[in-house]
């Protein structure tokens, strides 16, 4: 495995079409769940495929009903019952932070499941967005048993805030 450079993260799939793999960097190597399509260079909305490349952590989001501002050098800030994320490829706020109710298609972000209590949101087709080439990619907490997710990477909730108090910003994720 390639060794990540400092403030870098690096994803190895399991196998070609794994939906599982391990994160490393920031002195530690974690297991993850990846998309329930694998890895695609050529990401398209909808297609369950973690999108492979190399993107900025751009910031943390989490709720504060279910856990204190992470401590990380990323910046941080909480979601409310009304935040959501456009997944509406035709939409003028498609990949974008939203406010429910929305008109058109939007994830919400404060969810009863516990997977979006701390969400990293990656620079995944934000500059420049390109309409169907994907949307919401974020590091979030996993399912139990690291079931796929639908395009993001998940990492077990403890690992989450601990890789998150050593990050800094400007840091990157590597997937191959």
């Amino acid at each position: 495995m390639r060794k990540p450079r400092q403030g870098q993260l690096f994803v190895r799939a399991l196998s070609r079409s794994s939906t599982r793999g391990l994160l490393s960097g920031a002195g530690c190597t974690l297991p993850c769940a990846l998309g329930r399509s694998g890895r695609r260079a050529l990401k398209r909305e909808g297609d369950g495929a973690t999108p492979a490349g190399t993107f900025r952590l751009e910031r943390v989001l989490y709720r504060p009903d279910r856990c204190g501002r992470p401590r990380t050098g990323l910046h941080a800030s909480p979601v409310s019952p009304a935040d959501g994320w456009c997944d509406a490829a035709a939409d003028r706020n498609y990949n974008r932070p939203v406010r429910h109710p929305y008109p058109a298609s939007a994830e919400v972000l404060w969810r009863s499941d516990g997977l979006y209590d701390v969400i990293v949101v990656l620079d995944c087709n934000r500059r420049p967005r390109i309409r169907g080439r994907g949307s919401a990619i974020f590091m979030h907490v996993a399912r139990p048993g690291y079931a796929p997710t639908e395009g993001c990477i998940a990492l077990r909730r403890a690992d989450l805030l601990r890789l998150l108090s050593v990050l800094r910003r400007g840091a990157r994720i590597h997937i191959p």
